[in-house]
């Protein structure tokens, strides 16, 4: 498995946010029904589960430091 640092962790959480607020802005111009709308809809989705994936490492990583600080 590859190993982030956290400044790498934080700055693909930004470039995710940003994708998601685009793809947000987007899907209110695209017809609700429509395989547009639904495939927007889901790689929404799945760039939300992947910021929340990235925060769940960066806290991790975070404990783990305080830990070693002890």
């Amino acid at each position: 498995m590859t190993t982030y640092t956290p400044a790498e962790l934080e700055e693909a959480k930004t470039a995710i946010d940003s994708l998601i607020h685009k793809c947000e802005m987007a899907l209110q111009k695209i017809e609700k029904g429509s395989s547009q709308h639904t495939l927007l809809t889901r790689r929404i989705k799945a760039l939300q589960i992947s910021a929340n994936l990235i925060l769940e490492k960066m806290s991790e990583l975070k404990n783990n430091n305080h830990g070693l600080q002890h």
